[in-house]
C-alpha cells in the first residue's frame, strides 16, 4: 500500500517560516556545549544549566497553553539527569533555531509533537549533563566514573556524596561526550509516574503570568476596531471626538483598522464608539456561507491529489453499484479563553514583544517586518497561553501591536482584542466537503474511495510548502488510514473559498474522521454486521488499533441492541502516532438527546505523564463536543454572523457527560496526545444517533439536522 502524499507534518514547514518573504531561521541541531565560565553555571547544552547554588534550570522549548508541557518535558530531563523534577526551575525559550521542533520544521508548539520531538534530544541532554557531573566527581575523588552513580541531584561513591552544584565548575571544564547511554523503560523512576503539574500552584493562586496579565512600566493600552467585512480596509476616519476623551493619547490608522491608545483599556475601548470610519469593504462583501459551499461542490469532479492507494478502487467501483455518501463539516472559531493580546515596545533599542504565542519565530519575523528592522533587533518574550488550539500559530495580533506601538516610541502598548473581535476576525477551521463511495463483498469492504475538498491553511501560512497539490495537514487521517481494504483510493482537493482559514485543534483529523468513521458505520449497517466486529475484521495488520477498539467496547459495555431508549456509537482512529477508540452512549429521542458517557481506550506508547494524558483526552473530548453539537461560523455579506458565546455556543458543564479514559500500557515510543481526543467525538455521537433514532446525519454540527441535545 503506497502513500504518495504521506510526508505529513514532518517536512513541509521547513520550506518557509512566514508568508510574504518573512524571516527563515535555520533548522540545525545544536550540539551540546560546555560553559566557558568556570565560576558560572554548568551549561552542557542549550536546554540545561546547573548552577553552583544547586539550581537546575530547564529552558523549555515549547510554549505552555494548558497542555502542561513544562511538567512533561521536565520529567524527560529529570529522568536522565537524576534529579527530583519538583526542584527543576523552568524558563521559557526565546526564539532560536536550536529550539526548533524537528517534526514541524520551526520553533512551533503544535501538532501534538512536543513529547515526540523531545523524547530523545531532551533525555540525551540530561544524560550528557549527568555523565559529565559524574566524571567530575570521579576525577575529584580519584576513582573510576563507573564506580560512581547519580541520584537526586548528587553523585555518590560508597559513603561519599557531592551535590551537583559543587561540581558545576569542574564539569564545565570537561569535554562533552559524543554518545551517552539512555535508560531503558524498565529503569524509569520519573517517566510514567504520578506527579503534580509544576505550574499548578501558581495557576491556582493567580501567580502565573499569561500574555493578558503582562505589565510594563509606563504601559499604555490599545483597543482596535477593524472592518466588519473580512479583508476590508480603512477608507477614511475622523477621530475628533475620540481625542476629546480624558485619557486618550493617540488614534492610529493601521490600514485594516483604527486603534485608540489610552491610559486605561476601558477608556481606549469606549473611545472606539466615537470614531467615524468609512470602510473599503472590498470583494469580501460578496461572500456568504452558501457561496462558500457552492465553491466546494463545484470542485467535486476535480481529481485532486492522490494521498494513499492500493489495488484498483476505480475499476472495482466502476464495475459494480457502489454505496455513496456525501459529508460536510462547518467552519469553526477557536474561542480560546484568553483573547488575542500583545504588549509591544518600539524604541531605539529595537522591538520588544510580550505575547502568548505558539510560534515565537513567526512572532519575531512579524515584528521585525512591521518595524522594518533586522530580526536581531527584535526580542520576543513568550508568556503562558490561555488556550491556543492553533489560534496562536497566527501572529496577526502581534503585527498589529507593533504597528500601534510605533506611534508611541519608547512606550509599551498593550493591544487587547474583545471576544467579539476574536470570533469575527479569526482564522477559521476550514469548511469541508467529503465524497465517499464503497463496494461490499462478503460482508467486508472490498473497495473504498474518499475525496476531501477544502481550502488549504498551509497555502496561506507557508507559501511554497504545498507540493503537487498535497497539503500535509489536509492528509491527516488519510495517510494514517488504518483499515485493511484491498482496493483503496484516498484523495484531497484544494479549493479556496475566500475565507482566511487556520489550524484548529486536530486540524483535518477531525474533518476526515467524521466522514470516514460515519461512513464505515453506514457500511457495517449495509452489511448487516455489528459495527465493532466489522471494524475489527479490517484491523488484522494493526494489533494496537484492534486492542484499543476491543478495550473501548468492553469497557463501555457496548451492545448492538442495548436497552430501549439507549444506543452506542463507536469510532476508531490512529493519529499523531497514538491509537484511540471511542464509544459514545446516547439516550432519549431525536428532540431531546442526552449524551450519557464517552469511553476512550488509548495506546499512546509510553505515557510520560499519565495524569496529564488523561486530562488531555478529557479536554479533547470537550473540544470535540464543540465540533459535534451546535457551534458553527456562518458568513453573510462578508460578515461573520457569530460574535460571542451566545451565538457561538460551547458546551456548558451539565452538557459534558462522564468521560472514562483507559490507558493501555505500552513500551512503544510516545505518541502525540494533545489533539488526539478531538476527532472521534463527532462520528461516535453521530453513529450512536443513528443507532438510537435511525437518522443518519452527514453534516456538522449535528443539530443542524434538526436533532436536539439536552
Amino acid at each position: 500500500m503506497s502513500s504518495p502524499g504521506g510526508f505529513g507534518r514532518r517536512r513541509f514547514l521547513k520550506v518557509s517560516v512566514l508568508a510574504g518573504g518573512g524571516l527563515m531561521l535555520g533548522v540545525g541541531y545544536l550540539a551540546p556545549r560546555a560553559s566557558d565560565a568556570a565560576s558560572g553555571p554548568f551549561v552542557p547544552n542549550a536546554w540545561i544549566s546547573v548552577h553552583p547554588d544547586g539550581r537546575v534550570v530547564l529552558i523549555c522549548p515549547r510554549n505552555e497553553m494548558g497542555q502542561d508541557v513544562r511538567t512533561s518535558l521536565t520529567m524527560l530531563l529529570a529522568e536522565e539527569l537524576a534529579v527530583d523534577p519538583l526542584t527543576v526551575t523552568v524558563e521559557e525559550a526565546p526564539p532560536d533555531p536550536v529550539y526548533l521542533n524537528r517534526l514541524m520544521g520551526s520553533q512551533i508548539t503544535g501538532g501534538s509533537t512536543s513529547i515526540r520531538d523531545a523524547w530523545e534530544p531532551l533525555r540525551k541532554a540530561g544524560a550528557t549533563a549527568r555523565t559529565m557531573l559524574v566524571a567530575a566527581a570521579a576525577a575529584r575523588w580519584g576513582v573510576s566514573a563507573a564506580d560512581c552513580r547519580a541520584d537526586n541531584g548528587r553523585v555518590l561513591h560508597g559513603s561519599r556524596s557531592v551535590a551537583y552544584g559543587a561540581l558545576a565548575a569542574d564539569a564545565a571544564r570537561l569535554p562533552v561526550p559524543d554518545q551517552v547511554p539512555l535508560k531503558s523503560a524498565r529503569e524509569f523512576s520519573v517517566i510514567g509516574k504520578p506527579l503534580p503539574r509544576l505550574d499548578g500552584a501558581d495557576k491556582a493562586r493567580g501567580r502565573a503570568i499569561f500574555g493578558i496579565d503582562m505589565r510594563q512600566p509606563g504601559m499604555a493600552y490599545a483597543a482596535l476596531t477593524t472592518c466588519p467585512v473580512l479583508g476590508g480596509r480603512v477608507a477614511s476616519f475622523d477621530a475628533t471626538e475620540a481625542l476629546k476623551r480624558a485619557g486618550v493619547r493617540k488614534v492610529v490608522d493601521i490600514g485594516e483598522g483604527v486603534a485608540v491608545i489610552a491610559d486605561h483599556y476601558w477608556v481606549a475601548h469606549s473611545a472606539l464608539a466615537d470614531l467615524r470610519i468609512q470602510w473599503d469593504e472590498g470583494p469580501g462583501a460578496e461572500l456568504d456561507t452558501a457561496a462558500i459551499y457552492a465553491q466546494l461542490e463545484r470542485a467535486q469532479n476535480r481529481p485532486g491529489a492522490l494521498v494513499k492507494h492500493s489495488g484498483d478502487a476505480a475499476a472495482v467501483l466502476g464495475s459494480k453499484k457502489p454505496i455513496r455518501a456525501t459529508y460536510s463539516a462547518q467552519m469553526l472559531a477557536h474561542v480560546a479563553l484568553e483573547p488575542p493580546n500583545c504588549v509591544a515596545r518600539v524604541s531605539e533599542r529595537g522591538v520588544d514583544v510580550w505575547a502568548s504565542t505558539q510560534f515565537p519565530q513567526g512572532a519575531l519575523a512579524a515584528a521585525a517586518q512591521e518595524a522594518a528592522l533586522d530580526p536581531g533587533a527584535v526580542r520576543v518574550h513568550p508568556q503562558f497561553i490561555g488556550g491556543g488550539f492553533g489560534r496562536r500559530l497566527d501572529v496577526d495580533f502581534i503585527r498589529q501591536a507593533v504597528a500601534i506601538a510605533k506611534a508611541m516610541p519608547g512606550t509599551p502598548v498593550q493591544l487587547i482584542w474583545t471576544r467579539e473581535d476574536d470570533v469575527t476576525h479569526d482564522f477559521y477551521r476550514p469548511p469541508s466537503l467529503q465524497l465517499l463511495s464503497a463496494v461490499l463483498e462478503g460482508g467486508r469492504i472490498d473497495a473504498f474511495a474518499y475525496k476531501l475538498i477544502s481550502p488549504s491553511i498551509t497555502n496561506r501560512m507557508f507559501p511554497g510548502a504545498v507540493k503537487d497539490g498535497i497539503d500535509g495537514f489536509m492528509t491527516e487521517g488519510l495517510v494514517n488510514f488504518s483499515y485493511d481494504i484491498p482496493h483503496l483510493e484516498l484523495r484531497t482537493v484544494i479549493q479556496e473559498v475566500g475565507i482566511r482559514v487556520g489550524y484548529w485543534r486536530s486540524v483535518s483529523n477531525a474533518l476526515n474522521a467524521f466522514a470516514i468513521e460515519s461512513f464505515v458505520d453506514e457500511l457495517a449497517h449495509a452489511a448487516g454486521r455489528d459495527p465493532v466486529a466489522f471494524r475489527i475484521a479490517m484491523l488484522g495488520a494493526l494489533p494496537r488499533q484492534r486492542a484499543v477498539l476491543e478495550c473501548a467496547a468492553k469497557t463501555a459495555g457496548f451492545a448492538a441492541r442495548p436497552s430501549p431508549g439507549r444506543a452506542f456509537g463507536v469510532a476508531s482512529l490512529e493519529c499523531y502516532d497514538s491509537h484511540l477508540a471511542l464509544v459514545a452512549e446516547l439516550s432519549g429521542t431525536a428532540d431531546r438527546l442526552k449524551l450519557e458517557k464517552l469511553t476512550y481506550a488509548v495506546d499512546c506508547g509510553i505515557a510520560v505523564h499519565p495524569d496529564q494524558v488523561i486530562a488531555q483526552i478529557e479536554s479533547g473530548a470537550v473540544t470535540g463536543l464543540i465540533n459535534a453539537l451546535r457551534a458553527k461560523v456562518t458568513v453573510r455579506n462578508g460578515r461573520v454572523e457569530q460574535s460571542n458565546f451566545d451565538s457561538f455556543p460551547i458546551p456548558r458543564m451539565p452538557e459534558v457527560p462522564p468521560i472514562e479514559v483507559v490507558l493501555i500500557p505500552s513500551d512503544a515510543t510516545p505518541g502525540g496526545i494533545g489533539e488526539a481526543g478531538v476527532p472521534l467525538v463527532a462520528p461516535a455521537i453521530a453513529n450512536a444517533l443513528f443507532a438510537l433514532t435511525g437518522t443518519r446525519v452527514r453534516t456538522l454540527p449535528l443539530e443542524d439536522a434538526g436533532v436536539k441535545f439536552a
